[in-house]
């Protein structure tokens, strides 16, 4: 069965980084193959793993507005495209949504991608999901049950109460999850004791587990400012022992 691992967090809490790092690591673990969906308007998951981008699901809505080939229906047609919009590495694939047309969403190619999803879905062990700041796209892709579910927040007081909101949102939405864990990234070592209670008491009153705390990284930032892929993280390097005992933990 697939499992779907999604991402959710206000914008800046580094959703996208957590992405890459589990690419990392599901590729370290031979857990493969698996499915990257960059769900973020903002699209850059792909820069982080340094990979191009060259068919959006954006770029795909505007061709369905066009004429179609002849004996081609508008499934057959969408289902091609997304195949074509598939960036395929060893041990992994990343489909990348990118900007809307005009104001809304993705209003009928959704519901073909959705159709679509459900096919590719047959493929991959896992299918990880880094979405914008809500968390909408996941029921646009027909994806209302989800194995694990990362709330990532920012070091602070705020950071862990929007986590907080956005895990209570999951029943209202429609959504089934089966696990949700909340992500600390960019903390301070060692944690202050406000902040860990902060942590503590979202933990308590929510039905989030903690996942991990990943500590402020040089060599994360770095790595960054290089350009060169996450994928490319020695195993020798501290934050790798934080973030595979974090997945360890988490997908074990």
């Amino acid at each position: 069965m697939t499992k779907i691992i999604a991402m959710a967090g206000k914008g800046g809490t580094g959703k996208t980084t957590t992405s890459a790092l589990l690419t990392r690591y599901l590729l370290k673990k031979n857990q493969t193959p698996f499915l990257l969906v960059d769900a973020d308007a903002n699209a850059n998951l792909n820069e982080l793993l340094d990979l191009d981008v060259h068919l959006t699901l954006g770029q795909i809505r505007k061709e369905l507005k066009g004429e179609l080939p002849p004996n081609v229906t508008r499934d057959q047609f969408m289902e091609l495209k997304i195949h074509q919009a598939l960036i395929e590495e060893t041990g992994f694939d990343l489909l990348v949504m990118g900007q809307p047309d005009g104001p809304g969403c993705y209003c009928a190619a959704n519901q073909y991608l959705s159709m679509t999803m459900d096919k590719l879905a047959e493929n991959y062990k896992y299918i990880i999901v880094d979405n914008e700041a809500g968390m909408e796209h996941l029921s646009r892709m027909n994806m209302r049950s989800i194995d694990y579910l990362l709330v990532t927040s920012d070091p602070s007081a705020r950071g862990i109460l929007t986590a907080k909101r956005i895990s209570e949102i999951t029943e209202p939405l429609g959504l089934e999850v089966k696990k949700q864990y909340l992500l600390v990234n960019r903390a301070p070592q060692p944690v202050p004791a406000v902040l860990q209670e902060k942590i503590d008491a979202a933990v308590m009153d929510s039905n989030m587990e903690l996942g991990g705390i990943i500590p402020s990284s040089e060599e994360l930032i770095n790595q960054e400012l290089s350009g060169e892929s996450y994928l490319r993280i020695e195993d020798s390097a501290d934050i790798a022992g934080t973030i595979d005992a974090i997945f360890d933990k988490i997908l074990s």
